[in-house]
Parts: C-alpha cells; sequence; structure tokens
C-alpha cells in the first residue's frame, strides 16, 4: 500500500495520495526515514557473568545432579554444600538456553498419523462403510444398521439390519455384496472408522481372500470417513423417520423403504441431481444429454429468460476424494492415480430377485437376526 501511495504522491501530491488510499500522512512520513540502529543491549549489573553461567550448568549436568530438578539441586546446594549458585529460575535459563529443557519422563506421545488419501473416478473403486444405532422401542435396546456406499456414485451397494455389532456379520455382508457386484481382486479399496468390526480379524481376513485393500481414519479424527457420515444423516433428517423404533420388524421396514429411495429417487447434490442408481450403473451419460436437449428447448423458446446463454444441466464430478492433495488434482492426475478400473457397468446385474431390504443382497425372504 505505501508502494502505491509512492506513485500516486508523484503525480497528485501527499496529501491527496494519502486521502486517496486511506492512509495516514504521519505512517508515510515515518516510513520515509531510515530506521536508526538500536545499540545492542547491556547485560544487567547483577546479571551472571559467562564463567558464572557454565559453572552452573556444569553442576546441573554432573553425575550427581543429572537427574535432578533445578529445585532439587538448588535445595542441596543450599543445605548440603552452604553454595548459592543462582535462584532455580535462573537454572531454567540457563538449561532453557543450553536447549536441555524438555520432558524427562518416557511418556506416549501421539505421532502425526498421514491421512488416508483414497482417489474413485468410477464405480465400484473405493467403497466406504460404517455402522450406526437405531434407537428401540425402549431405552438401551438398539438395532445395527451396516451400510456399504460407493464412493463415486454414492450408490449403497449392501446393508444389513442386525440385533448387534459383530465382525463376522460385516464379513459376511462385504462378501456378498462383492460377489453381487462383481468384484475382481485387487480392484476394491474398503474404507471405514476403527470400530472393532472394522478391525477385526474376520474382516482382515476376507480382505486377504478377496483382495482387497483396506483403510481406516486416523485415531480420534471423525471426518476421515464423511461420505458415510453424510449418508446416515441424510436418512435420518427424513421425516418418515421415527423417534424409535418399536421392534425389529418394524426398523427393517423403514430401512427397507429409506435406503431404496436413496439408491432410486433422491437427487444427489454431489451427483449433478442424478440419483446413485444412475450414477452406478451407467446411465448418467445418457440422461445428461436428454437434461442438456430440454434445457436447449426452454432457451429456443425464450432465449430473453436467459441472460447468460444456453442453460447447461450440473456436471457429474470426475473424481471423487477422501482427503483430497492440497495441491489441485488434473483429470489426468487422477485417472494416473487409479490402480485399477472397474467392469464395464452398461448391463447392471438384475436386482429382481434380490431383496435388499433383507440386507445382505442374498435371496428373497432371508433376514439377519443373530
Amino acid at each position: 500500500m505505501m508502494l502505491s501511495v509512492d506513485e500516486l504522491a508523484l503525480v497528485v501530491g501527499v496529501v491527496m495520495a494519502c486521502a486517496a488510499l486511506g492512509i495516514s500522512r504521519a505512517s508515510w512520513y515515518r516510513r520515509q526515514r531510515p530506521e536508526r540502529a538500536r545499540p545492542p543491549r547491556k547485560s544487567p549489573a547483577r546479571a551472571l557473568s559467562p564463567a558464572e553461567r557454565q559453572r552452573v550448568l556444569d553442576t546441573l549436568n554432573s553425575e550427581r545432579f543429572m537427574d535432578q530438578p533445578p529445585t532439587e539441586v538448588y535445595a542441596r546446594l543450599l543445605d548440603e554444600e552452604q553454595t548459592y549458585l543462582c535462584s532455580p529460575r535462573t537454572m531454567y535459563r540457563i538449561l532453557d538456553s543450553a536447549k536441555e529443557v524438555r520432558e524427562r519422563r518416557n511418556q506416549l506421545r501421539h505421532p502425526n498419523y498421514t491421512p488416508p488419501q483414497l482417489l474413485a473416478t468410477a464405480p465400484n473403486q473405493v467403497w466406504s462403510w460404517d455402522i450406526t444405532k437405531l434407537l428401540g422401542p425402549v431405552k438401551w435396546t438398539y438395532y445395527h444398521l451396516y451400510v456399504l456406499l460407493d464412493l463415486f456414485s454414492r450408490y449403497v451397494v449392501g446393508w444389513m439390519l442386525a440385533h448387534r455389532e459383530r465382525g463376522g456379520l460385516a464379513s459376511r455382508l462385504i462378501e456378498e455384496s462383492c460377489q453381487k457386484q462383481g468384484i475382481e481382486p485387487s480392484q476394491l479399496s474398503l474404507h471405514s472408522d476403527r470400530g472393532p468390526s472394522m478391525t477385526s480379524q474376520s474382516v482382515a481376513m476376507l480382505s486377504a481372500r478377496l483382495g482387497i485393500q483396506l483403510s481406516h481414519n486416523r485415531p480420534h479424527v471423525s471426518n476421515d470417513n464423511p461420505f458415510s457420515e453424510s449418508q446416515f444423516k441424510t436418512l435420518k433428517y427424513r421425516p418418515e423417520f421415527p423417534n424409535r423404533f418399536g421392534s425389529y420388524e418394524h426398523a427393517l421396514s423403514v430401512s427397507r423403504e429409506l435406503l431404496y429411495w436413496y439408491n432410486h429417487e433422491h437427487h444427489h447434490g454431489s451427483l449433478g441431481l442424478m440419483t446413485p442408481a444412475t450414477v452406478h450403473y451407467g446411465r448418467a451419460p445418457r440422461l445428461l444429454e436428454h437434461r442438456r436437449g430440454v434445457l436447449t428447448d426452454a432457451f429456443r423458446r425464450h432465449p430473453e429468460r436467459f441472460v447468460h446463454g444456453t442453460p447447461q444441466p450440473p456436471s457429474m464430478p470426475e473424481a471423487v476424494w477422501i482427503n483430497p492433495p492440497s495441491e489441485k488434482t488434473t483429470r489426468q492426475d487422477a485417472l494416473g492415480a487409479v490402480l485399477s478400473t472397474p467392469d464395464d457397468l452398461e448391463h447392471p446385474p438384475s436386482l429382481s430377485s434380490y431383496e435388499l431390504s433383507a440386507g445382505l443382497a442374498v435371496p428373497a425372504g432371508s433376514e439377519v437376526r443373530h
């Protein structure tokens, strides 16, 4: 700002330049004066000499006092040797100047964990999953809703409602969902938090057998799994979601309706206002062209209503990240980071013979009551 005042003052003068730019004239004139070199600060008369400071440091680092705090050294010197070197606070200052003041106890220090970074540029590359509790009819009763969510399409690829949280149930859900989606080895990354089911041995053994790469939140960091948390919030804020469920059957019925609505009727804002099923099964480009044609016809009928030209439908994201890098990632960078691509999804498997409401995409009529 001062440089602008300097340039403008050559044309209109200092007074008008400062007034135009809102700068005080006193501040401008003060900046014009050369800085005066400050004289070195004199050592106080009562300060310790360098030799005395070195004597204090040698005493503190001696074999006798190397494990003692300055207060203990100060007291022992007074009592046992009738010696006064300096105050305990000065001892701390001398140790600090020598970079010898730190926590000496063997305490646990939490490391700086690297945040997990996952990228999806197509369906069935990255899944996110979590478990939420549904309140039962009375206090301290819950039903556990397991949900597997595709990161790119937000499509619920599998879910289950159970009476308790167990790693074995989660393994069964993951395995049957992978079979239904046709997941190949080394194709899928599975992200979750660090709950007991997510870090269970059964899930780890299943991932090794199916070639699934596991990813977990950082310890004590809740926002490393934002997509599953956001999906649960969307469901629980629906008007048909009750405060409590009267029975397991009631919870199963409501979960079935809400998850069907989420997959096939909910127009997701992050998906260009398309449903997750449309994106997951490759119907999005065709629908995008249809919307573009409708908007073009509307523009031709009333061009005066569109001041920015032909309207365009909301576009879909090309890449979806969990904890994206700080630099802006291009499309080429995103594609280069993909380790595998899913099979052609132009012809999705028929879902008519599956009862997704039962939670595991198993034949209709099956339910989990463990």
